[in-house]
């Protein structure tokens, strides 16, 4: 038989750890209810419910084109006029030697393009809407030249920078061929964007600053 001095040891251990049992278990109670609290009045502090963030962010989301026309004076111009396109810059790309200047690529020995980098909404605006803009602003049937400005600096390109984008290239190409449009054939590359150099900040709106809409230099 079990002493009383050590049923009562016993006895007050089981008080003890049920006691404690007790206040564990009112503990996790209590910050389950917290949990919650944070919850209902902070939803995107859920545990794997992000859609707050993620809507910041698809809303956010921009798409880049990159195209080379001919003077890229002219070609800025006509896309910053375009609905859903919120940034143009001008400069050069698929050449091969790095931060080029204005005048080494006038040289036509860099392998660079006069082009524009477009940054535009995909919800407003598609690449294959841009891409109607592209074929109405030159002559793609032009082989390294775009009126009087010669030299394969003013070649026309589409640099794509993806897949998607490469596709729908060469089908509004294919689509623009077939149209009957232009007579010759057209001069128009479609291959990878490379890195795109930014132009000297005065090239930059260069129509906009001088309050002129030609790339024609005017009479004195």
């Amino acid at each position: 038989m079990i002493g009383n001095e050590t049923f009562n040891m016993k006895f007050n251990q089981y008080i003890k750890e049920d006691k404690m049992s007790r206040i564990i278990k009112i503990i996790l109670i209590v910050a389950t209810l917290c949990l919650s609290s944070i919850s209902m009045f902070f939803p995107e502090a859920r545990a794997g419910d992000n859609t707050g963030v993620s809507e910041k962010q698809e809303a956010k989301v921009m798409e880049k084109a990159t195209f080379a026309a001919g003077c890229f004076w002219h070609i800025e111009e006509a896309f910053r006029k375009i609905h859903g396109v919120t940034d143009v810059s001008v400069g050069y790309t698929g050449g091969k030697k790095e931060n080029p200047t204005y005048l080494d690529v006038c040289q036509d020995n860099t392998g660079h393009a006069e082009a524009v980098e477009v940054t535009y909404d995909p919800k407003i605006i598609s690449y294959e809407q841009l891409l109607d803009v592209f074929w109405s602003i030159h002559d793609p049937t032009q082989l390294n030249r775009q009126g009087p400005d010669v030299g394969s600096q003013y070649r026309s390109v589409i640099f794509y920078h993806s897949k998607k984008q490469k596709e729908t290239a060469r089908d509004s190409k294919l689509k623009i061929e077939k149209s009957g449009k232009f007579k010759l054939k057209l001069a128009t590359q479609i291959v990878p964007a490379e890195v795109f150099y930014r132009a000297e900040e005065y090239h930059q709106r260069y129509f906009e600053k001088r309050g002129v809409n030609t790339c024609e230099i005017p009479a004195n």
